[in-house]
């Protein structure tokens, strides 16, 4: 079986039968992957902790065409990111960056999602004085744009109209970005955005950080991101680590 060599990091993982464990990943060099792991509960040798959740090191898969289960023979010099299980919030974010990218990544070489992944984590494993939720925005809408699928913000996205940075913008998940108040006269349906709000996704998404973030601002982004992504997901999946994540409400207990 021809060996793939690459970048990984492990995005989701469960154990199988007595002894092995099966793990996706994201490859620097092959996109999403499913690895098995035979023997990886019984000895550390050649795996250590490197299948744990958000690791990130060398993988060594062993393919076959036609297959979609890889055999994961070895993962070497490794980043733990053990930071992210000592707290709840930035390791309920860590996950839901984890299912955005296992839904929508896809098979074939994409440096820049792994790169946009690698920052992500490391942002919530690392920058403890910025707000866990605006980090995990941030790393999500970076991703999206990373992706290829980006919300156009300042200006009309049917007509190119520019929008004013102040405006009270319709935002339309079809369209794929707001709309002049003309097209939104003729849209079916949308929320408005604030001028501010459609500055920090836009922030996000080149990569910046939005320093005046309160918790209405979290709630009311959270739920656009979850209605944008809802309606991208066009298998009807659910997102179960993000409605987890959105319930949390750990910073105001």
């Amino acid at each position: 079986m021809p060996l793939l060599v690459s970048e990984a990091i492990v995005l989701h993982g469960f154990d199988y039968l007595e002894s092995s464990r099966i793990v996706r990943l994201v490859t620097r060099d092959a996109g999403m992957r499913s690895g098995l792991a035979k023997g990886a509960r019984k000895s550390h040798r050649r795996f250590g902790s490197g299948l744990d959740l958000f690791a990130q090191g060398t993988a060594f898969l062993h393919t076959k065409p036609g297959r979609d289960l890889d055999t994961l023979s070895g993962f070497e010099d490794v980043r733990t990111r053990t930071e992210l299980g000592e707290n709840l919030e930035r390791f309920h974010g860590a996950e839901t960056i984890a299912e955005i990218a296992l839904s929508f990544g896809r098979e074939g070489a994409d440096a820049e999602l792994f790169d946009a992944l690698t920052i992500a984590l490391d942002a919530l494993a690392t920058q403890h004085d910025r707000d866990a939720r605006e980090v995990t925005l941030a790393g999500v809408w970076q991703i999206v744009a990373t992706l290829g699928f980006g919300p156009m913000l300042d200006a009309c996205v049917e007509c190119g109209a520019p929008i004013a940075e102040d405006a009270l913008a319709l935002f339309s998940h079809p369209a794929g970005g707001v709309l002049c108040a003309r097209c939104a006269s003729l849209a079916p349906g949308g929320r408005k955005v604030p001028g501010p709000a459609r500055a920090a996704i836009d922030g996000w998404m080149r990569g910046e950080v939005v320093t005046d973030f309160t918790e209405a601002d979290a709630r009311a982004h959270q739920r656009l991101l979850r209605e944008f992504l809802t309606f991208h997901l066009h298998d009807g999946r659910t997102l179960r680590a993000y409605e987890l994540w959105e319930r949390g409400g750990w910073s105001a207990a």
